[in-house]
């Protein structure tokens, strides 16, 4: 995987850069219409969903967090409060999604957000020799080794998604 600069990219792919960590951009045309953004984006680049991870915000005992799950599932709460040591945990509302990370819902990345939030990535990434996350916004994805996005989030692994 050859490393891309991305001049003026988003506070993603900035970040990505900044850490020296190889990775690939991948735009594709986004439909607004697109009921599911991870489907649209697994489709449009022709790979498995299993691959394409989406980054959700939820609410822990009070504090937002970070859960990275392949859009081929869904996020397990419960699951996710176990592995943050919490005793529950909720979807957080989409406003405060967007501006804790500073990006807009869809488009929300684990890369570069404006605060750094407890994150958990499913650890079904680590099965893959690359996954995609969003890039920052609506139509962009980028590919890097699970490793590196789990060492750039300073997250936990823990089977969190399920079918």
């Amino acid at each position: 995987m050859a490393r891309k600069k991305t001049a003026g990219g988003t506070p993603a792919t900035v970040a990505l850069d900044t850490a020296g960590v190889p990775f690939t951009l991948h735009e594709y045309a986004h439909d607004p219409a697109a009921a599911s953004y991870g489907t649209e984006a697994a489709e449009a680049m022709g790979v498995s969903p299993g691959r394409v991870f989406k980054t959700l915000l939820a609410e822990a005992d009070g504090a937002l967090a970070v859960a990275v799950v392949p859009v081929s599932g869904r996020l397990d709460l419960k699951a996710l409060a176990a592995a943050l040591g919490t005793k529950r945990a909720v979807m957080a509302d989409p406003a405060a999604a967007e501006r804790s990370t500073g990006y807009v819902v869809g488009g929300i990345s684990p890369l570069g957000q404006r605060r750094k939030l407890r994150t958990v990535v499913d650890s079904g990434a680590l099965d893959h020799p690359t996954v995609f996350v969003s890039a920052g916004k609506r139509g962009t994805e980028v590919e890097l080794a699970p490793a590196d996005l789990v060492r750039l989030t300073a997250a936990l692994t823990a089977p969190i998604a399920k079918d």
